[in-house]
């Protein structure tokens, strides 16, 4: 499942949510949009802002007052750990700026590799994967990735003899002020020799409503 918006109005975003209806498809569209150009930037050590051609990443630390507003509401993860298993997943935070990419509408907690959001509400929820093969990997595998008791499920098959898998999945969920982790399950987890590739793959979560 998958949209490509070029321009997305994050403001617009806010209003567009509280029309229920036939509305509803529109919002996810630009929702998912935002999300793809967000975690791309994310996941380059920076965020990715119309800036003036003469700018650069140093220029971050003058982001406007609405930007701040809107990274506030918004949280990206990266995986830190390659290895595919059954396991609760490691993440972390993005720096950039003079800040990080968990904004602080969420808490995140390090020893648990855990994201609470600070309040009750609507979210966006993305999931960003991409798997290689470190040799011949002649045997096929299922890997299933779920964030917050299954509030967001992403199943990617890895087929026999591929050299490189990449998937997103994205979902609008209701959540608590809760701590949530990612789980990592994987079929024939021993026989594979799949890694995911942690600089390129993360969640992402947007408070919408």
């Amino acid at each position: 499942m998958g949209h490509q918006i070029k321009d997305v109005d994050i403001e617009s975003l806010q209003e567009r949510v509280r029309r229920r209806g036939s509305c509803l498809d529109v919002f996810l569209v630009a929702s998912v949009g935002f999300l793809f150009l967000a975690v791309a930037g994310l996941a380059g050590v920076m965020f990715v802002v119309k800036l003036p051609p003469t700018s650069g990443p140093d220029r971050l630390t003058g982001v406007t007052h609405s930007l701040r507003y809107k990274m506030e509401n918004f949280a990206y993860l990266e995986f830190t750990k390659s290895e595919l298993d059954n396991y609760t997943m490691h993440l972390a935070p993005v720096d950039y700026g003079n800040g990080t990419s968990v904004g602080s509408t969420f808490s995140f907690f390090q020893k648990q590799h855990s994201l609470k959001p600070q309040r009750q509400g609507t979210f966006f929820m993305y999931a960003d994967l991409h798997f290689t093969c470190s040799s011949v990997c002649s045997t096929s595998s299922i890997v299933t990735v779920s964030v917050g008791d299954n509030k967001l499920n992403c199943e990617v098959e890895l087929p026999a003899n591929s050299t490189s898998v990449s998937k997103k999945c994205w979902t609008v969920a209701q959540l608590e002020d809760k701590r949530m982790c990612t789980q990592m399950t994987v079929a024939n987890a021993k026989e594979n020799k799949w890694t995911l590739e942690v600089k390129k793959s993360g969640i992402g979560m947007f408070l919408i409503g």
